[in-house]
Order: structure tokens, then sequence, then C-alpha cells
């Protein structure tokens, strides 16, 4: 059968997108974004926190997002072809570490580079593990992180330790990548955020983080995600690759050599991930330090989950858990604090829905948890240090909890597969 004739047949019978459910069009997508940005004014009206949406903390916001998007980008091009990838975290070590080591001594974009191969050949060896040997895929990414971590542990002792600026746990300073700023609009933009008027400066403050010291490497990562849409979505490619994570005996039976697709997408997937480590080492910090992945590819992994397998889903989670986790940073408690009045809210109108598909039940729970957050918020002033600084793990469970039912993962992810099984 020939390459276009299996293309066609693999189109016909390709599972809707989405499981089935009817897709949300572009001013659709618009009008929710515009609500939740209404309602961060709202909260950010009431409790006086003018942080929650300013400049500098969407900007911090977007610098903590990437590097879980892009570990969640990976996430997804391995589970589309059926290959759960766990050790996302490892690729992302092997990517901080071989992107600090060519960064300190050849410059930022060859420490780029060499960042994605490091994390490409965690991927190959997952790939290996996995497509041919058959391992068991969580068993196989726990065995890399684990790998990883000592791998790089082991390599610093030799080569940061004795360079100059660095040490056994860290490396020495890497050349920023350059930032973009737009003058006339940054200053425009800062200056109305500065107001603090009603979601209009709200709005100002979204759009002044994104125009304003944006190195070029989050350019190119912001990119990847509607080219990884594009590629996966509207290309032969694409529709081969996807086609062995739903129904790999049957793609294999259209002339779709399976095994090829799957090494391609475990390989880019850990790319992926060593992209995510060297920005991490790169712009976000400018230093290796041992452990500083912090666990954001376990969480670039909830986020692809949480975004049902789809690159706008996936990008949706990355910036929430950016979002949590630079209330911490800038403002603390503070910031943190005015989110329970927030979540107060959103459970009110989570209430209201549940009456409106008549779920009492449901809803009264709903209502009483609303009311629980909102004496906290109102009888407190601050939050406890601990939970500000889990406050982005919360979410992570929090999210994962509330979006299980609506998710539908590619049929054979995980599965087992060898090349004939079908006849």
């Amino acid at each position: 059968m020939s390459e276009s004739t299996s293309t066609v047949s693999m189109a016909s019978t390709a599972p809707k997108k989405g499981g089935g459910r009817r897709k949300l069009s572009l001013p659709v997508v618009l009008l929710i974004v515009a609500g939740g940005l209404l309602l961060f004014s709202l909260v950010r009206v009431i409790s006086g926190a003018n942080d929650l949406t300013s400049t500098g903390q969407v900007s911090g916001a977007l610098q903590l997002a990437v590097p879980i998007g892009l570990a969640g980008l990976g996430g997804l091009w391995a589970e589309r072809a059926g290959v759960v990838n766990i050790g996302l975290e490892g690729m992302m070590i092997l990517g901080t570490w071989f992107g600090a080591w060519a960064g300190y001594q050849a410059g930022p974009w060859t420490g780029v580079l060499v960042g994605i191969l490091g994390g490409a050949l965690g991927g190959l060896l997952h790939a290996v593990m996995t497509v041919t040997f058959n391992v068991n895929h969580i068993v196989s990414g726990v065995a890399i992180t684990i790998l990883a971590t000592g791998f790089t542990r082991y390599l610093s002792n030799f080569t940061f330790a004795e360079a100059e600026g660095g040490s056994s746990k860290q490396s020495p300073r890497i050349e920023q990548i350059t930032d973009i700023t737009i003058p006339g609009l940054s200053d425009w933009l800062s200056d109305l955020q500065a107001k603090h008027w009603f979601f209009v400066s709200d709005i100002a403050g979204v759009l002044g983080g994104l125009v304003t010291n944006l190195s070029l490497l989050t350019v190119v990562a912001l990119l990847l995600v509607p080219g990884t849409w594009w590629v996966l979505w509207r290309t032969a490619f694409g529709l081969r690759l996807r086609s062995c994570g739903e129904n790999p005996v049957a793609a294999e039976s259209l002339g779709v050599n399976v095994y090829k697709y799957k090494y391609i997408a475990v390989i880019v997937s850990g790319g992926l991930a060593g992209l995510g480590g060297a920005f991490l080492a790169i712009v976000s910090t400018g230093i290796y330090q041992e452990g500083q992945t912090g666990g954001r590819g376990y969480i670039g992994l909830a986020a692809m989950i949480f975004g049902n397998w789809m690159p706008g889903g996936l990008a949706l989670g990355a910036g929430l858990f950016g979002f949590t986790d630079s209330l911490k940073l800038r403002g603390g408690a503070e910031n943190v604090h005015a989110m329970l009045l927030l979540l107060a809210i959103l459970l009110v109108l989570a209430f209201a829905w549940q009456l409106y598909k008549k779920k009492h039940w449901q809803g009264a729970i709903c209502l009483a948890v609303a009311a629980g957050l909102y004496a906290w918020y109102a009888l407190t002033d601050t939050l406890p240090s601990q939970f500000v600084d889990a406050a982005p793990y919360v979410t992570t469970l929090l999210v994962l909890a509330l979006s299980a039912q609506r998710l539908r993962m590619p049929k054979a992810d995980g599965l087992p597969y060898r090349r004939g099984q079908g006849k």
C-alpha cells in the first residue's frame, strides 16, 4: 500500500480531536480569557494586591511557565506516539547540565543546542528501553531520572569544580541571551498599569509583560506551541505519529513504521525537555545549580494532562502553574492570600453551574468550601510561608483532580507493542 493511500485511510479512521467533544472557537477562547482577567481585576481591586496582574508579575510568570511548557510539549510528543515519558524530569536535568557546560565555554546559543542534545540523549535511551526492549514506561522513566541526577552530579565534580567561579554544585556564570523590549509601547503600558484602573490596567499589565524584557529564547519557546500543533495535526507525518498512539497495529497494517515514529517522538520529547532545562540554566538563572529543575518535569507532565494532550490546553496549564509559582516571588503571602478570594468566587460560580445542571449535592459542597475560603480570607491578613511555598504543588493537585473527568488520553498510550503483533 502506498504512503499517500495509507495516510488517507488513517485520516478516515483517525479519532476526532478532543475525543469527540465540541471544539472551542477562537472567539469563545478569547471570551474565556477576558472573563478570567475580569475576575483577577475584581480580586485585585477588592484585596488591594495591585501586583497581582502587574507587568513584572506577568513577565515573571511567563519566565517560570516556559520550562514547564517545554517539558509538557515533550510529554505531548511522546504520549501522542504511545510512549509515557515520566522521565521528563531527568531529561530536563541533562538539559540544564549540558546547556550550562557548553554555555559558559562557547556562548549561550551553543549551550541551548547542547542542552537540547543532552535531553535528546535521555529520550533516545528511553526509546531504546521502552520501544525496542518493551521495558515498563514508568520504570524506564524513573530510572532515567535517577541516572541523570547521579550522572550530572558526577560530571560536576571534575568539570565545574575545576572551573573558575564554579563548584561541584554549580557552574560558572553564563552569558545572557538578548532580551527584547519595545521601548515606547512598554513604557506606555507600564504607566497605564500603574494607575490601577479596573480591568484596563490589568490588560495593560498582561500586555506589558509580553513586550518587556522578553528573552529571544522565550519567543522561540512560545512559537513551538503552534508549531507542534501544526506538525502533529496538520501534516501527514503528524497523522502517522498520532496513529501510533491510538492504534499501532492498525497503523502498521497501513504501512506505517511504528518503531520509527515512536523513536522520533521520544527523541523529540527529550530534546524539548532538554531545551526547558537549558532555559532554566541560561535564561532563568544564568547558572547551573544542582537540583534547580525542582520537579518542573513532573509539573510539565501535569500541565500536559490538564491540557488533555493538546498544545493549547497545555500552554494554559503551564501558564497557570507558572503564575502560581511567581506569586511567591512578587508580593509573596499577600498575592497568595488574594488568591483565596479568587478561589471563593470561582467556587460560587461552580455552585451556580451545578444548580443549573441540577446537581444539588455537588453544588452544596462547592458553596460550603467557598464559604470556608472566604472566611479564611476575611479573618486573616497573611498566610503561613509554608503554604506560600507549597502553592504551585497544591495547584497541580487541585487542577488534576478537577479536570480528571474530561480527559481522554491516546488509546494505546503506555501499552506494549511488538512489530507484527496484529498478524
